[in-house]
């Protein structure tokens, strides 16, 4: 019986690595409440036990999930084995365990499983880029960049490993990694794949549509953020509108030309075009805190921009192409009934909420109370995605 079981949930890639993304993602915001309660002391800093977590452990392997299906399919080659991706899966479940674990009964040892996941991640590279070299097909443009930004990730999670060792620049080295690898590694994962698949989606759903994509739009997108992470390295918000404002202006114009059909839609698909909107949205937001800056350096706008990004963005995609994959994969017809669409609004509320919540350090508020219900109700949220798509993915096909 469980042989039974196992075959069917390692049959798809998305299947078990999905799994492992939401189990964890929950786990690992889970005890970013507890730490902010005071329910539980950690030893570590927040880079390791949130933004080093979120980054290197379980946003990507949502995504991975997702590129273990489609890179064969983008570059016209065999689908990969599932004895191949299911020993990276164990590896990468083996790292999840033990850094979670190790933080909270023994961080010295945190280290440890922080190298296995770093080997897994630079596995899956490997396994991804040996895909690339082997395909002829003339156009390898988006897996190009999702491979330079899979590398740029692996160099910053080794980079990360190094600064919990304690020497003079370990805290500047840990924030140049954590900021790379937001920017230059997730974000450029997440947005390759929906420059790609945003629009493929929308041609199949509205065949009068038009793709309209700008042709060096990757290229210029990963320069301008590497601007954006020099800038940062500063430590002055008035030089990111150097970055900034180009950003913006790329990103506006883009998805002007994009012309997405909004409200011609269901909501599988337009939960995907919110996603997107997101991202010039956090953009202003950056730009505004510079401008503030230079009017009065006291105004905090805490970390709003990058958790616009990742609450507003990453997650909204992410539910929005889960709930895709999953029923697709799994034999059903991809369709946002009333459950699905109440998750999607609700995550565009935590993450209004999460905005809300930075601002909220400028004013006579409980910040903590904030953090911890924003946190609260995404876990809630979460949860309640996963009492319905979770199960599909645990039953496998």
């Amino acid at each position: 019986m469980l042989a039974t079981w196992y075959k069917k949930f390692s049959s798809q890639p998305h299947q078990p690595f999905f799994t492992n993304g939401i189990i964890f993602f929950i786990l690992f915001m889970m005890l970013f409440i507890a730490t902010f309660s005071n329910v539980l002391i950690l030893d570590d800093a927040i880079l390791t036990y949130h933004a080093y977590t979120m980054i290197f452990v379980v946003f990507i392997q949502f995504f991975l999930g997702f590129l273990f299906v489609v890179f064969p399919r983008f570059l016209s080659q065999a689908e990969i084995l599932p004895k191949v991706y299911m020993q990276q899966f164990l590896l990468y479940f083996a790292s999840s365990v033990g850094i979670l674990l190790s933080l909270i009964f023994v961080p010295s040892i945190t280290f440890i499983f922080q190298i296995l996941m770093l080997i897994a991640q630079i596995l899956s590279f490997n396994l991804l880029y040996s895909i690339h070299k082997k395909s002829i097909v003339p156009i390898k443009e988006d897996t190009k960049w999702i491979l330079i930004a899979f590398l740029t990730g692996v160099v910053m999670h080794a980079l990360f490993i190094i600064s919990t060792i304690d020497f003079k620049y370990s805290l500047t080295v840990s924030t140049f990694a954590i900021n790379c690898g937001f920017y230059l590694f997730l974000f450029m994962i997440i947005f390759t794949v929906s420059q790609r698949m945003i629009p493929f989606f929308t041609k199949t759903k509205v065949p009068t549509y038009v793709i309209n994509k700008s042709k060096n739009l990757l290229p210029i997108v990963y320069g301008l953020l590497i601007l954006k992470i020099f800038f940062l390295s500063l430590g002055n918000p008035a030089f990111n509108l150097l970055a900034d404002v180009p950003l913006l202006v790329v990103f506006v114009r883009e998805l002007i030309k994009w012309n997405l059909p909004t409200f011609k839609v269901t909501a599988i698909m337009w939960v995907l075009f919110i996603s997107l909107y997101w991202i010039p949205f956090a953009l202003l937001i950056s730009v505004i805190e510079s401008l503030a800056y230079l009017y009065d350096p006291s105004i905090i706008f805490e970390k709003a921009v990058i958790h616009t990004l990742a609450l507003g963005y990453f997650v909204t995609v992410l539910v929005g192409f889960g709930t895709r994959v999953v029923l697709g994969h799994s034999g059903t017809t991809p369709y946002a009934g009333k459950f699905a669409i109440t998750i999607f609004i609700a995550i565009q509320i935590i993450a209004f909420l999460r905005i809300f919540t930075s601002f909220s350090l400028n004013f006579d508020l409980n910040y903590i109370f904030l953090l911890n219900l924003t946190a609260l109700l995404l876990v809630a949220g979460l949860i309640i995605w996963s009492s319905k798509y979770l199960t599909i993915l645990l039953k496998g096909k």
